[in-house]
This record gives structure tokens, C-alpha cells and sequence, in this order.
């Protein structure tokens, strides 16, 4: 088993896809860190803190997972820690072209920081927390798409 590596992202919300990439990495890792940020790009739903607090709920009973929030380049958050993999899911070619940039970027950064690609689960190639979103905002049913306690908190803040 490898030490540690980093899940990061800004998981708005965490998606059953996000939970399964965890789960996996939790037993390939000691240690996950899921590390949560703001995207200042994104108009986000939750806060950072709701984020972390949601986050923290539905992992809890992974016993090797961590929850933290960063802000800034992850390069310097993996230095700091002291972590030099980082592992990101991939549903598609399209994530893969976009992932291959940022890991290239990141490996100019921090030349030793080494990226895992994980696949998603085939139920959750489709899935995104954008597309959460706008379900729930139109008034769909978001249930499957969702942890349980996640769902509910993402009705409450979608209600009309």
C-alpha cells in the first residue's frame, strides 16, 4: 500500500461517483485526503464549510479518510503536507484531455508529484455534480445520484 494521496476538488455537491472513487482509494491508499476547495469559476451551492461538513458525514465510516480544505494552487498543498501523488477520477476522453493538462502543469510545479488516473465506475460515467444541480433545480429527483444526506440538503437549497 502507498502512504497518502490527495482527492481533490470542489465536490458541490459530492456525488456517488466522488463517494465511490474514495471508497476505492481507501483501500489502495493509508491515507486519502480529500481535499476541498472553491472553484471561483463555478457558482457553487454549498459553502465551504457545508461542503466539508457533507463531506465529513457521508465518509465517516471510512476509517483511513480525511476531510480538508485548501485554498490556492494544489501543488503547493501537496508540498506542504508533504503528499506527492494525487489521484482524480475519470468518466470520459474529455475529462482524461483535461486531466492530462493539469497533471503536466502540476508535474512542472512539483516535478516529483506523481497523478493517478482512477476510471469512474460505469454507473457514474454520466454523472456530474453540475447535472445534480440543474435536476434538482428543475425539480427532479436527484436520489440516485446522491448519498442520502446530501440529497436532502441539496432539496433544501434548491427549493423555489
Amino acid at each position: 500500500m502507498l502512504n497518502k494521496v490527495i482527492y481533490p476538488g470542489t465536490f458541490d455537491p459530492l456525488t456517488n461517483g466522488h463517494l465511490d472513487i474514495i471508497t476505492r482509494a481507501s483501500k489502495l491508499f493509508d491515507n486519502v485526503v480529500v481535499a476541498i476547495t472553491n472553484n471561483y469559476n463555478k457558482k457553487l451551492l454549498f459553502n465551504l464549510s457545508e461542503r466539508i461538513y457533507l463531506t465529513k458525514q457521508v465518509t465517516m465510516h471510512i476509517d483511513n479518510v480525511t476531510i480538508v480544505s485548501f485554498d490556492g494552487l494544489i501543488v503547493d498543498f501537496a508540498h506542504r503536507e508533504k503528499i506527492n501523488v494525487i489521484i482524480r477520477g475519470i468518466r470520459s476522453l474529455l475529462d482524461l484531455n483535461y486531466e492530462i493538462q493539469l497533471a503536466q502543469v502540476n508535474n512542472k510545479l512539483m516535478p516529483k508529484l506523481e497523478n493517478i488516473f482512477m476510471l469512474s465506475d460505469k454507473k457514474w460515467t454520466y454523472l456530474s455534480s453540475t447535472i445534480i444541480k440543474e435536476i434538482a433545480y428543475c425539480g427532479g429527483n436527484i436520489e440516485y445520484f446522491l448519498p442520502k444526506l446530501i440529497a436532502h440538503a441539496v432539496y433544501k437549497k434548491t427549493k423555489h
